[in-house]
């Protein structure tokens, strides 16, 4: 077994490959390809979890169950395929060749052709390093198998946020306390404070909350500002009723963007504000505002 598989490698496999789907493999095209270049039939039972009949699927059930050696012959072809398949079109997955020969390497196969595996401690920006990048990726995981209705799980959130905005040089204070008030933490934008609110529950933020939020950092300096960041997002009734002043929004599906696409956070923040301030829309995703 291959025991050495990690959250974060089953997402790059999944990003560069497809999660329901796989690339435009037909199922006969995908047990052939199984067969004749790893040597196994996917279509096994071995590689059917939960009664999840599609590609995507098995090849995550193959990921965590197969041989490191067929891994790896898989990894090898898969990529091969790939090439063909995109042929002509932008690759949406930054370093996707030098990711996946890294993680081929880890499995101990020689590396996927013409990759230049980026070096552990190399950096990606602001002396973000690919392999702090990763141990973020990593957390950011944990995060979704805790208990739904831990306060621990907040607390961790924030704790993730603290690290997140360290590694990209916001200079992040954790959560602290003033005189009738909680701040889950505050970081430094250019000249601007921006204070912190981090929520991670099942439902979404109304506009009662954003109100509370913007109210607080009103009874500040001028020019301070916020950035709430709700797991869940936001209700389409709220953000509607609404008029954000002084924060801007982010959610669940913006901090997968970020981690996953190696975006800097002071530019999601800039772009963040930039269109806040001319549009007047304070929630814009990262996938709209960085295509």
């Amino acid at each position: 077994m291959s025991g050495e598989i990690k959250a974060v490698d089953l997402k790059l496999v999944g990003d560069l490959f497809g999660d329901g789907y796989v690339m435009d493999f037909t199922n006969r095209t995908y047990q052939e390809f199984f067969r004749d270049d790893v040597g196994v039939d996917i279509y096994n039972d071995a590689y059917l979890i939960d009664n999840a009949n599609s590609k995507g699927k098995r090849l995550r059930a193959f990921m965590q169950k197969a041989q490191k050696s067929a891994i790896v012959k898989a990894l090898h072809g898969l990529w091969e395929y790939r090439v063909a398949y995109i042929a002509g079109h932008e690759d949406c997955v930054p370093q996707g060749r030098e990711r996946l020969s890294a993680l081929v390497e880890r499995l101990g196969g020689k590396p996927i052709p013409g990759a230049a595996t980026p070096e552990p401690n190399a950096p990606l920006g602001r002396g973000l390093t690919e392999s702090t990048q990763v141990d973020l990726e990593n957390e950011f995981m944990v995060l979704h198998g805790m208990d739904d209705a831990a306060q621990a799980r907040g607390y961790a959130f924030e704790k993730f946020l603290k690290r997140w905005f360290d590694a990209w040089g916001l200079e992040p204070r954790k959560a602290f306390k003033l005189k009738g008030e909680q701040i889950d933490g505050s970081f430094l934008h250019g000249n601007t404070v921006y204070f912190l609110e981090a929520k991670w529950r099942n439902g979404q933020t109304g506009a009662a909350e954003l109100r509370s939020f913007q109210e607080l950092i009103g009874q500040h300096f001028e020019g301070a500002r916020g950035l709430f960041v709700s797991y869940s997002g936001f209700t389409p009734e709220g953000l509607q009723a609404f008029v954000a002043r002084r924060i801007v929004m982010m959610d669940g599906m913006d901090v997968v963007e970020a981690l996953r696409r190696r975006i800097s956070l002071e530019k999601i923040v800039a772009k963040k504000l930039r269109i806040a301030i001319e549009e007047r829309r304070p929630k814009v995703s990262v996938r709209e505002l960085f295509p």
